[in-house]
């Protein structure tokens, strides 16, 4: 066994003290420091800015399209830094409806601890509890009284709309107005007493490549990302729009759900 004499024993003890006195000054381990960090959904498809109403696109089975109404769920929120360590946002904070006639909402705004972080995971929809909480749990954008309105609630399913996305395209067949319209609404928590379609999707974003948000307070960490609705024709089922003009809450609907989870790509952070 190794004696250390007196002064040994005081340097170490105070060279420890030292060790955990820096560790306590550092921003990165004072948990209750928190600032904010900002997410911006850039809609876009394929390599073009998203236009409602006036751009013609082509989707993966050779049909022209234009879009005329996007909206999307976003929530749960959640961190993680390069040692692992994650931070869950408050879910009474962590829903946003992105909605892309609305320029403001394309940024989720939510508070979280001081640090580095190099993942970045949240919920396309809305989660089951949420779904099934008592109307006065539901506020903000969960609002079915205000949602409805916005036409991301359904009523007779009683649950939330979690994709909507509306156009025109002379590939639809002409509904009773004369219109060629294709509408794609999804949404589906896997039901209440029964499994029924599930459609809640958890997106993980790899932050490293494009760059980690540094949040800070005084300062606003932005992640871009980059969402190619051009995803949700092709994937690993190729949505034509002759064929399927309309998809609500059907079995193929979980097909378009698979696809448009991969619409979601990381292009840069601004520190």
């Amino acid at each position: 066994m190794k004696i250390f004499s007196m002064p040994s024993l005081i340097a170490i003890l105070l060279l420890s003290t030292a060790i955990v006195s820096c560790k306590k000054d550092d921003p990165e381990f004072q948990q209750e420091n928190m600032a904010t960090l900002s997410i911006e959904f850039d809609n876009i498809v394929g390599g073009q800015n998203l236009v409602l109403d006036n751009s013609t696109y082509t989707n993966s089975s050779g049909e022209k399209y234009t879009v005329n109404l996007l909206k999307y769920f976003i929530s749960n929120i959640k961190v993680t830094k390069a040692n692992g360590d994650e931070y869950t946002v408050p879910q009474d904070s962590s829903y946003f409806l992105i909605n892309e006639a609305d320029p403001e909402t394309r940024f989720a705004k939510v508070n979280v601890p001081e640090g580095e972080y190099t993942q970045l995971t949240f919920t396309l929809g809305v989660d089951s509890l949420r779904n099934t909480m008592d109307i006065s749990k539901r506020t903000g954008v969960l609002d079915p009284a205000g949602e409805m309105a916005e036409g991301m609630y359904w009523t007779w399913n009683s649950g939330y709309i979690f994709f909507k996305m509306e156009g025109s395209s002379d590939a639809a067949p002409a509904d009773p107005t004369g219109q060629h319209k294709f509408r794609y609404h999804i949404g589906g928590f896997g039901g209440y007493d029964a499994p029924t379609i599930n459609n809640i999707k958890t997106i993980t974003i790899d932050l490293t490549q494009g760059g980690v948000p540094k949040v800070r307070s005084g300062r606003e960490a932005n992640i871009h990302l980059m969402v190619d609705i051009s995803k949700v024709f092709s994937g690993n089922t190729t949505l034509s729009i002759a064929a399927n003009p309309t998809v609500m809450f059907s079995a193929f609907s979980v097909n378009i759900a698979d696809n448009y989870a991969a619409m979601f790509h990381h292009d840069h952070t601004e520190n």
